[in-house]
């Protein structure tokens, strides 16, 4: 219900009107309007370019992480080696954290602990793009 809707069926005179108007629209009368998320003034919806937003729409769904985890198991396979990346996967990147599936427990124990630094060492001078700080083993027994 608009405000001078709600004014005229209250029964208020045109001079009271003008300044109720005035109190409901100024910003003065709620310092914190700003903070809780409202705004002076709405401005219409300007269009948007395509690309944006294809671009919007593809981030919040994760279809690029696809690509991306592809170009990090092509980096971990490069680092690994063949033989120990036919029975790794690299599952994903959080945080910096590079997670490594393994498909068996001896594999799992002898990356963890003889390998896992000079593993991480190697991915960090040959992909620092990657800005990868630790690498996390996990036991995946699906990966075979």
């Amino acid at each position: 219900m608009s405000a001078s809707l709600w004014i005229s069926l209250c029964g208020i005179n045109s001079a009271d009107q003008k300044a109720v108007l005035a109190r409901r629209t100024s910003k003065m009368t709620d310092p914190y309007r700003d903070l809780r998320g409202f705004t002076a003034e709405k401005k219409p919806a300007e269009p948007q370019h395509v690309s944006k937003v294809l671009s919007e729409l593809i981030a919040r769904k994760g279809l690029a992480r696809v690509h991306g985890v592809e170009q990090l198991q092509q980096a971990w396979r490069t680092v690994a080696g063949n033989e120990m990346g036919n029975q790794t996967r690299v599952m994903e990147l959080t945080r910096g954290v590079l997670n490594i599936g393994v498909g068996s427990s001896a594999l799992f124990s002898e990356l963890a602990g003889f390998h896992k630094q000079a593993l991480l060492e190697q991915l960090q001078q040959q992909f620092a793009h990657l800005k990868i700080r630790d690498l996390k083993f996990r036991l995946k027994t699906d990966l075979k």
